[in-house]
């Protein structure tokens, strides 16, 4: 009897170690494929166009700083949009505050029509590149997205509905 029941023990302790052992293969398995296909961060790029100091703007633009209780940055951008050969005035500024600011021009189905690099503070960038043609008095807005520097953590975005002078 005793050579049966050992017998018995044995086999399914068998069993159990190698179904503990599928269960971590598995387990193993699963993490490593979740690791693997998760999306890598790539931080955005410092606009190379970036120039240091608050500009002069002409009046006509009607660049303006915004700010209000509670927002981690000031930033400075035009009200009026003039576009020439494609080329979009914004004179987009990180004006104050511990925050990295980037700038996206979008249509009004928020598609991307044209964005900087990040603008670290005290810095601009005069004009934008858009990537799409546009026509006069096209709406748009121009979205601020603010990041903790360093750690690239959202402080927050902000958005300014206008539409575009477009020169012929």
């Amino acid at each position: 009897m005793r050579d049966k029941k050992s017998e018995q023990r044995g086999l399914f302790t068998a069993v159990c170690v190698v179904g503990a052992l599928c269960a971590a293969a598995f387990i193993l398995l699963l993490v490593c494929i979740k690791v693997t296909s998760a999306p890598r961060f790539e931080p955005p790029a410092f606009e190379a166009a970036a120039q240091e100091g608050i500009p002069t703007v002409p009046e006509e633009l009607g660049w303006s700083e915004l700010w209000q209780e509670g927002m981690e940055f000031k930033v400075g951008i035009c009200g009026v949009v003039h576009v020439t050969n494609g080329t979009a005035e914004v004179y987009f500024t990180n004006v104050e505050g511990d925050a990295w600011l980037k700038l996206r021009v979008l249509d009004e189905q928020g598609n991307i029509l044209g964005e900087t690099g990040l603008v670290r503070e005290n810095m601009y960038v005069r004009t934008v590149q858009l990537s799409v043609p546009v026509h006069d008095k096209q709406p748009v807005s121009m979205k601020v997205m603010a990041y903790e520097p360093e750690t690239y953590q959202s402080l927050g975005a902000v958005a300014l509905n206008t539409t575009l002078a477009v020169e012929k």
